[in-house]
């Protein structure tokens, strides 16, 4: 089954190679994946979400576990929220947007990347179709659920991305504004398998004191997303970027993963020694 799947993801997905990311091929492509997926579900012969991934604007392979958990879920609204956004090309919420008619909000801090996104939105997907919302803002604990009611955004959502080099964890810790169905984040593969959190700082900007010294372990992020009804459903192959579907959501058929095994590639193993430079630092255990 395994082999199967891979077999037709290459087979389908080649063309990303030697194509245009915006083409019409790119997004009939998706589609029919979407389609087989839904057929999977009634078949009851669903993949692994570890084994779904490609990349079409992500930096990773996110775009494709993003596009097989909204297949089996449903899409709902199509509405997202992404803190972090960069230009909201590269991004995780991009390829929904553009290829699936998603919407929603970038946050991000840069006005340039802010100037680049709006730019590039103008023309695609055709200078007629709605646009995101685009909000320079520092992101705080302090101002997260003001920005998002600001920009029209409350109760259900359907994906939230919060990738910010730093207080990822204490951002969507104090998020109340809106219930993400899905929500994928950064975190720091770095600390192992220890329980720690970097303590907050509203003025922090990466690299901070140390560039290893940043943002929460997996263990941590796990342990907060089960407090507010979350469980994890797998990550990127670094295991940097992870996934957690509410718990409302798909129960049978998306199940909860260990953090062991979102952290097996060898890159991400050798990376825990870097934790030996701040080990004996300021950590919350949470």
């Amino acid at each position: 089954m395994k082999q199967m799947i891979k077999n037709t993801l290459k087979s389908w997905l080649l063309p990303y190679r030697v194509r245009n990311k915006f083409s019409p091929a790119v997004q009939i492509q998706q589609r029919q994946l979407f389609l087989w997926y839904r057929q999977l579900l009634q078949d009851n012969r669903l993949p692994l979400l570890k084994d779904t991934g490609y990349s079409v604007f992500s930096q990773f392979e996110e775009d494709g576990m993003l596009m097989f958990l909204f297949a089996v879920l449903g899409e709902g609204k199509k509405t997202f929220i992404e803190i972090g956004a960069n230009d909201g090309v590269n991004s995780n919420c991009s390829n929904l947007l553009l290829h699936f008619g998603w919407n929603g909000l970038f946050i991000e801090g840069s006005s340039a990347n802010i100037r680049r996104g709006e730019k590039f939105y103008r023309r695609y997907p055709d200078p007629y179709a709605p646009k995101p919302t685009f909000i320079q803002a520092m992101v705080k604990r302090e101002n997260i659920n003001e920005i998002v009611r600001n920009a029209g955004l409350s109760g259900d959502a359907d994906l939230l991305s919060i990738d910010i080099d730093g207080n990822d964890y204490w951002i969507w810790d104090a998020l109340e504004a809106v219930s993400p169905r899905v929500v994928i984040i950064e975190t720091h593969v770095e600390f192992g398998y220890n329980n720690i959190v970097v303590p907050y700082d509203p003025g922090y900007i990466f690299p901070g004191k140390h560039p290893v010294y940043h943002g929460a372990s997996p263990v941590a992020m796990v342990n907060m997303a089960r407090r507010k009804g979350y469980r994890l459903v797998g990550a990127n192959q670094l295991g940097s970027n992870t996934i957690f579907v509410r718990n409302d959501q798909g129960l049978e058929i998306i199940p909860e993963v260990s953090v062991e095994s979102v952290l097996q590639h060898p890159k991400t193993i050798a990376s825990f020694a870097e934790f030996e430079a701040v080990k004996d630092w300021e950590y919350i255990r949470p």
